[in-house]
Order: C-alpha cells, then structure tokens, then sequence
C-alpha cells in the first residue's frame, strides 16, 4: 500500500508530499502491530527530527521489574495541592465574578502553553512558531508548571517512541494510577532514563528560548504559576488574598494538571481506535474537551507529526484554531497535515470500524 503525508503551508493552499508510506506486521509490547512506516529520511529532513516513531525494535528486558522507589517530597507537595485545590471550591461560591474569568483565562493561557506549546510545537515540531510566539508559548508553559520544556519534550518524545513499554514515562500498562499520577510519584523506570539519554534533543538545544526558560525555570514558575494569577484579583478588583490564591492559582494548576494527565491515563484506556485498533491509545472526546484537543489521541499516536492531532480540525479542539489564528497573523506557519486519502487507507485497514458509524 502507498500512501502520501502531506505538509500544508500557511501563506497557500497547496500541499507538498514529503514520504511514502508502506505496512508492515511488527510487535508492540505483547500486541502485534501493523505500522506504517514512513520514509523516515525524508519525514526527518522536514521537520528536523523523527524521535517520536515508534521503535518497533525496542524489546524489554528479561528478569524481575526494578523495585519502586517513593518520591516522597512529590507524594507530600502534590497531597498538599490536592487538598489545596478542594478548599478552593469551597471558596467559589464567594468569589467575585471577574475573579472566576481570570482563573478560567489563565487556565486556557497555561493550557496553550502545554498544548501548542511543548507538545504540537517542541516535541513534534508539526509547526514552526516565530520569536514572539515561541516567547508567548513559553511564558505559559511556565504559568503551567510541568516541568520546563526541554524536559517535557524529552519525556513526550521518549512516551511516543517507546509507547506502553518499560521505556515509556507513563507506561498506561502499570494501571490507570501510574499513567495519571503515579509515574510522578515513583523514580523513573531505568529503561526510561537510559533511551532518554540517546534521544537527539539538538533541535531544543540551539533554541534560545528553550534554554533560556529551563536556566530561569524556577523563579518562573514562582512568578507566573502562582504570583501572578494571585496577585491580579487581589489588586485590580479588591478580591481576597485567600481567594486570589486559592482558585486562580492552586485550583487553576490542579485542574490543569489533571487535565494533561488524563490524556496518559483516560486517553489511552477509554474510548475508541478507529485508527489503529493494535495500540492502546483512544478517542476521548470528554479528554478532548478539558485538555482543548489533546484527546485524539488514537490519532495522535497514529499520526504524531499532524499539527492539529485530530482530522476534525476545530472540532473540541480549541489548540488547532489557536495555531491556525497564528498563522493567519503571521506569527506561524508550516502546519503539518496528513491527506484525508492517507487517514481513510489506515481506517480501513487497522481501525476498529468504528469510523464507518462517524
């Protein structure tokens, strides 16, 4: 079977092949799995990296499971957050209206930052971003606070590349807990700091911006995690210090904590694979709603290096008209987009049939 990839350019409405796309049989895990596989060369060339394929290659290693090693600082600090978070809703009911506004845009600006950001932008590089975009990006993705964004790539990078294996963070095989949470609670599986470590990170390496927020990560967060959702209420409105803190920063990042992770946990257990019935990962369109578009994800993992990681384009997707407002001002461009003729040929061929029921 040959298919073509194709990249859609923002400034025309043409599209250019860049690689063909051929079947074959390989073994993911215990699952048999049938792959497509790209002209990696050529799908490397264009966007400057091809460490999230799937390495049908990788096997795990014989013998007992390395014992688990407790993060207690992380168990304590993310217990604390939770009950934090849940006294936070308490406190809805006496929050100013414009206080609630504020905690829901700094819940979209931080989300972006993630989504747009170190996911669609810095780990698969399905769209290239000028200065000033890169630096917005940035300042949200330290207003999300999930590890600065060299070390998200890297993770993201490794959990595509190594997908539902003891290489893979947040391998969705350990349980819903682990996926969701736990894996932030444990030390890192060996296999995942070993495959880490030879992935090519040079792409985030020479971007100054990148390396710039991971020296200044820090106080970055401090700032513009929890000093500036809070601060803003309590000056501008007169809002409570309490609640200025408590729902615009505690309970913001909670809620988008839980909902990037739910794209780890839910996303790869709930729903369906109209796409690639072989692989865990799902259709969630509830995942899709809370994480603005991330819940395609048996799509996504189907066809990581397609900017908008889904076919529906805006469709429960607000990260997509995101990126698509910036390249209509200019800030943006070189989406990468798979053709309907390649997304149909894989439906048919490794899907779950589900597609014919829309």
């Amino acid at each position: 079977i040959h298919c073509y990839l194709f990249k859609e350019f923002s400034s025309t409405s043409s599209t250019t092949a860049v690689g063909t796309v051929t079947s074959r049989v390989t073994r993911n895990g215990n699952a048999v799995t049938e792959k497509d596989l790209l002209n990696h060369e050529d799908l490397a060339g264009d966007r400057g990296m091809m460490d999230d394929i799937f390495d049908e290659t990788y096997r795990e290693k014989e013998g007992p499971k390395p014992p688990l090693r407790y993060v207690w600082r992380n168990i304590i600090l993310m217990s604390l957050l939770h009950l934090g978070a849940l006294f936070a809703l308490t406190l809805i009911p006496s929050a100013k209206i414009q206080t609630l506004a504020w905690a829901v845009l700094c819940f979209v600006v931080s989300a972006l930052g993630i989504t747009a950001g170190s996911h669609r932008l810095w780990s698969h590089r399905s769209y290239k971003a000028t200065l000033p975009l890169r630096i917005f990006l940035t300042i949200a993705n330290s207003m999300a606070f999930q590890n600065d964004i060299y070390e998200w790539a890297r993770d993201h990078r490794v959990h595509h590349k190594f997908s539902e294996t003891d290489a893979d963070p947040h391998n969705a095989m350990r349980g819903f807990f682990f996926s969701h949470i736990g894996w932030l609670l444990v030390r890192k599986h060996p296999d995942v700091i070993e495959k880490g470590q030879k992935l090519d990170l040079s792409d985030l390496k020479a971007d100054k911006v990148v390396m710039f927020q991971r020296r200044y990560y820090k106080p970055s967060v401090v700032l513009l995690c929890f000093t500036l959702p809070a601060v803003v209420p309590w000056y501008f409105w007169d809002e409570s210090i309490v609640i200025s803190f408590f729902i615009p920063a505690i309970l913001r990042y909670t809620v988008g904590l839980n909902a990037t992770w739910l794209v780890n946990s839910a996303a790869h257990m709930y729903g369906n694979r109209p796409y690639d019935q072989n692989i865990n990962p799902r259709e969630n369109p509830l995942v899709s709603l809370g994480a603005i578009g991330e819940g395609f994800h048996n799509y996504h993992h189907t066809f990581p290096y397609d900017y908008s990681t889904s076919e529906f384009g805006w469709r429960f997707n607000l990260t997509t008209a995101f990126i698509d407002l910036m390249c209509l001002l200019g800030l943006a461009s070189d989406r990468k987009k798979v053709s309907k003729e390649v997304i149909m040929a894989r439906k048919m061929r490794t899907g779950d049939g589900s597609h014919k029921s829309g």
